[in-house]
């Protein structure tokens, strides 16, 4: 019997997790786990998922039976992938179960920051249309899309995707080469003038040591003041108080993230208050469609079955 424990089950909201009820299968579920209960409710498992539960060295050492780490999710900078190896523990993610979910917020965060539908709904509930003078009501002006460019950073599953919605709209993409890149591959471009170009920059590169702060300062003195900046990939590839800065002193038109350096953030985060204008935060829900989350848990259970039979798949 294969002893395994989801650390962090609530993060799948109502999704059937059926799935991983598997024979010869021992499934615990917890809603969540602090670090202070992470050894108690691990112990003794053979298995553990992880949506967004810290697995670092620390507490892979303490868990002597551990022998493979689900990830329910793409990105593993929870898990110290050196220690899991060192101890012999096999790492699996899911990758592309959200790979319409996530392009659509992208576009549903873009097209509230040229829209502004929001607003102009909140105007018409507080009486502004029945007061106008005229058939409509202009607030604030509306871009269109078509003829705008894209930059993506990252162009993965979720890049790709991300860019033919934004051909659809008539948009030009380009697609930024690393920074530290010696080379230019085929059809990319240099960081800078990649990020100089955008109209909406649009980040979809995992969280690494080489891509930490990737937005800073620096990089956005390079963009327009009409640039859009989109984030539903980590909150640490940017560099909250710079974009705060930007936004306040108008040198960034708008920016719309679905994810934050600290989650949840504390009341007192930098991008939290209210005095930055055209900003908007959504809570880390880009990938959380109804139909990427039940995708998710189909790998998660053939990710575990693959485990079992001892020919892991989508191993890191």
């Amino acid at each position: 019997m294969t002893k395994v424990v989801f650390l962090d089950a609530a993060t799948m909201a109502e999704t059937d997790l059926s799935p991983l009820r598997l024979a010869d299968v021992s499934l615990t579920l917890y809603p969540q786990t602090s670090a202070e209960q992470l050894l108690v409710h691990a112990g003794g498992a053979q298995v553990v998922i992880s949506n967004k539960v810290p697995l670092d060295a620390k507490a892979i050492a303490a868990l002597p039976e551990l022998r493979c780490i689900l990830v329910a999710a793409t990105g593993v900078n929870m898990v110290d992938l050196v220690a899991a190896k060192a101890a012999g523990i096999v790492v699996c993610n899911a990758q592309g179960y959200a790979g319409t979910a996530v392009p659509q917020q992208v576009f549903a965060l873009l097209l509230q920051l040229t829209n502004h539908i929001q607003s102009y709904h909140q105007a018409v509930q507080q009486g502004a249309w029945s007061q106008s003078s005229q058939f409509c009501l202009h607030l604030q002006p509306i871009e269109e899309l078509a003829d705008k460019t894209m930059t993506l950073v990252g162009y993965g599953d979720l890049g790709q995707a991300t860019a033919r919605l934004a051909a659809a709209f008539g948009m030009k993409v380009l697609l930024a080469e690393r920074p530290d890149a010696t080379e230019i591959r085929p059809g990319r471009t240099t960081f800078e003038s990649a990020v100089r170009q955008a109209d909406v920059l649009s980040l979809h590169c995992p969280l690494t040591a080489t891509t930490e702060k990737l937005i800073n300062a620096k990089t956005l003195s390079w963009m327009k003041p009409t640039t859009l900046l989109i984030n539903t990939s980590r909150g640490g590839l940017i560099d909250e108080p710079a974009l705060a800065d930007a936004l306040i002193n108008g040198r960034l038109a708008g920016a719309a993230l679905d994810v934050l350096s600290i989650e949840p953030p504390p009341v007192s985060h930098p991008l939290l208050s209210q005095q930055i204008p055209n900003l908007i935060v959504t809570p880390h829900v880009a990938w959380a469609s109804r139909q990427a989350m039940q995708r998710l848990v189909g790998q998660l259970s053939e990710n575990l079955q693959a485990f079992i039979r001892q020919q892991p798949v989508r191993q890191v």
